[in-house]
């Protein structure tokens, strides 16, 4: 049986689900999942912005989502809960099993 939470339980999950409904946000988690890079990568695998990739990243970092260390000019970030993706594999799989659903009413409404 599923647990209940409290509210302060219920305030952190939402925040932690307010971070990651950002897609710029999920697309440079989606670039960490290899390991950490450094801001200067993560800016050429998303194509967004440095200012942009900092200013999420930092999110990122604030929230926990991410950890990140300083090497000389450079500073590297690496995912710090890698549960995450079990997460993100839950959601897809959930959104896989709604579209194949609407597909077959689709065709199934075609179909009558």
């Amino acid at each position: 049986m599923p647990r209940k939470f409290d509210r302060e339980t219920l305030e952190m999950v939402a925040d932690r689900f307010k971070v990651l409904a950002e897609p710029t946000r999920l697309e440079l988690l989606n670039a960490l999942r290899d390991g950490e890079k450094s801001v200067t990568q993560l800016v050429e695998a998303t194509r967004a912005g440095q200012a942009n990739v900092s200013r999420h990243l930092s999110i990122l970092y604030r929230q926990g989502v991410v950890e990140r260390r300083k090497e000389g000019l450079f500073t590297y970030y690496r995912i710090a809960d890698p549960l995450l993706f079990d997460l993100c594999e839950l959601v897809c799989r959930s959104l896989e099993v709604a579209t194949d659903a609407r597909r077959e009413a689709l065709a199934t409404g075609a179909r009558a």
